[in-house]
């Protein structure tokens, strides 16, 4: 177990994503909050730290990111092992504008440098509000690459915080340029002031996309594609991953399909957590068939402490073990606080 706490003017340490170097070592990197308050627009880099011994310890910490002179912030990063051996990163960078763009860069000398930053999201034509949180994006067996972003759009005459729609993007020349999907999912139900927030993706072995959903709704909602992300089944629950408003991951490991998530959302008989936000406790499903079915029985604690909150979490297998990234409260009156990084064995899931 390593933790890595929010101190002084560090106020929040969170949203992080690893890597495995080509000489094995293990980078992780997260976004470290240097400012007086932890919002999402406040001050932030994006900070590494390295094992070289599968997880069990952590050094070498180096800044890997800063924001531009115009930029607010910039969070949530996702690593991916491009198709040529690049290692790229995403990350978001909040404009003065209250708009988005979803950065992206990548290595070929294992995270030393990095080639100029490129937005993504520029193929969505005009500058929004959009959110792409940590650990998300994936590559599909035809080496597409391809992900989720949630549009809050800013132009919605929306007084409050806009409801969230899905957008899907993708890559087929390993970064070269980015292109839309032809389908967007909105949220279906006019009651719900959140929509759709932070999309997740996994595919399962006979190629079917899986994207899952945070709500506000009591569960984390589905739709699937078997075209490679270009069409989308009509959202719906899933009532086995009750939920809170939180975001969910699920990975392969081995095999076995892991999902990460807070099991149990808020509701009338719950003694009201605002610190948390219902984020507490934190489970792992494990599934035997690639994702189809997940039970009961196969429910794992990761954190069943009531008085701490849990969030965000981050992956990676080993050849038998992986290690799971997500903010813990370290018993503050907010979740969004430190960073937990803990190791699971194979044996203590299969």
């Amino acid at each position: 177990m390593h933790f890595i706490p929010a101190e002084g003017n560090n106020t929040r340490n969170g949203e992080g994503s690893f890597i495995r170097l080509k000489n094995g070592v293990i980078m992780f990197a997260y976004t470290e909050f240097i400012d007086d308050n932890r919002e999402d627009e406040a001050n932030a880099q994006i900070t590494a730290f390295y094992s070289y011994d599968d997880g069990e310890t952590w050094k070498d910490k180096r800044i890997l990111f800063q924001k531009s002179p115009d930029s607010v912030n910039i969070m949530c990063l996702s690593f991916l092992r491009m198709s040529n051996g690049d290692i790229g990163a995403f990350y978001l960078e909040k404009n003065p504008d209250e708009t988005d763009s979803l950065v992206f860069t990548r290595s070929a000398d294992e995270g030393v440098t990095w080639s100029e930053p490129v937005n993504t999201l520029s193929c969505l034509g005009k500058q929004d509000y959009y959110v792409l949180n940590n650990d998300r994006v994936i590559k599909l067996q035809d080496g597409r690459i391809l992900f989720a972003v949630a549009r809050h759009s800013i132009y919605s005459g929306c007084n409050d915080f806009p409801p969230g729609e899905i957008c899907f993007l993708y890559s087929d020349d390993d970064g070269k340029s980015w292109h839309k999907t032809n389908t967007e999912l909105p949220c279906p139900f006019k009651n719900n002031p959140l929509g759709f927030q932070e999309p997740g993706l996994f595919q399962m072995n006979d190629g079917t996309i899986w994207c899952y959903i945070r709500t506000g709704l009591g569960f984390q909602f589905q739709s699937f594609s078997k075209d490679f992300g270009e069409t989308w089944s009509d959202p719906e629950p899933n009532t086995f991953f009750s939920s809170p408003a939180s975001p969910m991951l699920v990975k392969n490991f081995k095999d076995l399909t892991i999902a990460v998530f807070n099991p149990v959302p808020e509701h009338i008989l719950r003694e009201d957590d605002e610190e948390f936000w219902g984020r507490t406790p934190y489970t792992l499903a494990v599934s035997y068939d690639n994702g189809k079915t997940f039970k009961k029985e196969n429910l794992y604690f990761i954190e069943d402490d009531l008085n701490n909150g849990y969030c965000y979490p981050a992956i990676i297998p080993g050849d038998n073990y992986i290690l799971v990234a997500y903010y813990h409260s370290n018993n503050t009156d907010c979740c969004l606080n430190s960073t937990k990084i803990i190791k699971i064995m194979y044996d203590e899931i299969a």
